[in-house]
């Protein structure tokens, strides 16, 4: 039953915020979208730039506890972790491992097929007709392995996959290297998915959201805000620096930094940063003809605007400790093992916060114990590829619209 037009202010103005937004907006709505440090400055600017649709794999898989700590010690493996910060992350470490198992992936690939399933399809109807559309790409997306039996040895992912509708095309050999050269001759298979896309450059991206978002009325505040304001149960503002913003509706898609004010709220999310990585080659001697997930080393390379962006590599560390040397290391030998011979001009860096729930699927809905204030982050490595469905759900639920999908998977009380 529709609500009516009304005002609302989200928090957090990445890829989820925005889309937010821009979803509330064509709703009717009165929109104030609000970020510590403006659109497009976390996370949704490092990425993969991948909408990575068939990602319904989460990183706890059958097996990984028996291989983590031999991971951990090997300095060529994708997983780090700083000592010091283990006391601290162990509760939550322990409750993510256990849903190193079978029917915990099939639960979560479930869960975010009706999220990601369709992202590129997601992207074109949020982006057409602003100046973002222009740095969505349709593409291919390759899984690329040693070799055949590599390939079969991630069989359970891939029967989850095609469970879900997705068809791979086995690219081996002659065949793989003819589709794309740029590969060494040592990679001798690749699965290919079509339907898939990627962003050529994703701050700019989120950017050019908030942009149309802006020039269409919405306002766009610079602060932190402090607490979600509210009377008998019910959100009447949100409080920046000792002021009020009133509204009547307040969503939180800040990510990471999420944990706070929902605690304020009555929710209590078992969430930790993955610390992610990306490395950018300028003016790359050599460029991939489509985004690819490079299996031996977990990561992605991607073709952007005058770059190549290498992403990936998980580190455990919090939010305080300083960017480490060994991921960006590792990433750097990684794609010269890919693309033996690749040159470049120069290299950027980043570092940022993946939001990681115990389950890998995000919270999505209504607080339950605050009437208008709704929740939606925790995406971790699918934040950019669901976000533009996850705003479409949380729009329709503040316009009082049934989502058609099984919201329970997502439910912000499933912790409590």
């Amino acid at each position: 039953m529709s609500k009516g037009k009304q005002k609302v202010a989200i928090i957090g103005a990445g890829i989820v915020g925005v889309s937010t937004a821009i979803w509330l907006q064509r709703d009717g709505h009165d929109v104030i979208l609000i970020d510590k440090s403006g659109p497009g400055e976390g996370t949704s600017y490092g990425n993969g730039g991948i909408l990575a649709s068939c990602s319904l794999i989460p990183i706890p898989v059958p097996g990984l506890i028996t291989k983590a700590p031999r991971m951990l010690f090997d300095p060529n493996q994708p997983l780090f972790l700083k000592w010091g910060y283990l006391p601290r992350l162990m509760p939550w470490l322990l409750k993510y491992l256990g849903h190193a198992n079978a029917s915990s992936v099939k639960r979560r690939a479930e869960a975010l097929f009706p999220i990601i399933g369709d992202s590129l399809a997601d992207h074109e109807a949020l982006s057409k007709g602003t100046d973002a559309e222009k740095w969505l790409v349709p593409s291919d997306y390759l899984y690329v392995y040693d070799d055949r039996k590599h390939y079969e040895s991630d069989g359970f992912g891939w029967s989850v996959r095609e469970s879900h509708g997705f068809k791979l095309d086995i690219l081996e050999g002659q065949e793989f290297h003819d589709y794309d050269p740029a590969f060494s001759p040592d990679l001798g298979c690749a699965v290919r998915l079509k339907n898939h896309g990627y962003l050529t450059d994703p701050g700019r991206y989120i950017k050019d959201l908030a942009k149309h978002f802006e020039s269409n009325g919405g306002r766009i505040v610079t602060g932190e805000v402090d607490d979600i304001v509210r009377e008998n149960g019910k959100v009447t503002g949100v409080r920046i620096a000792g002021e009020t913003i009133e509204c009547g509706s307040a969503i939180l898609t800040a990510g990471i930094w999420s944990s706070a004010l929902a605690k304020k709220l009555g929710l209590h999310v078992p969430m930790e940063t993955e610390r992610g990585y990306h490395v950018e080659f300028w003016e790359p001697s050599i460029m991939p003809r489509s985004p690819a997930m490079v299996a031996s080393g977990k990561f992605v390379m991607t073709p952007m605007d005058g770059r190549l962006r290498l992403a990936g590599v998980v580190e455990f560390g919090g939010l305080e400790a300083p960017p480490s040397d060994a991921p960006v290391a590792l990433l750097k030998k990684n794609v010269e093992t890919a693309i033996p011979g690749i040159s470049w001009k120069n290299t950027t860096e980043w570092m940022g916060h993946r939001p990681s729930i115990v389950d890998s699927i995000p919270v999505i809905g209504e607080v339950p114990s605050v009437k208008g204030a709704y929740v939606g982050f925790g995406h971790d490595h699918i934040g950019l590829t669901g976000g533009p469905k996850t705003g479409r759900i949380l729009s329709q639920l503040v316009s009082g619209k049934r989502p058609n999908l099984d919201l329970a998977f997502y439910s912000p009380s499933r912790f409590q």
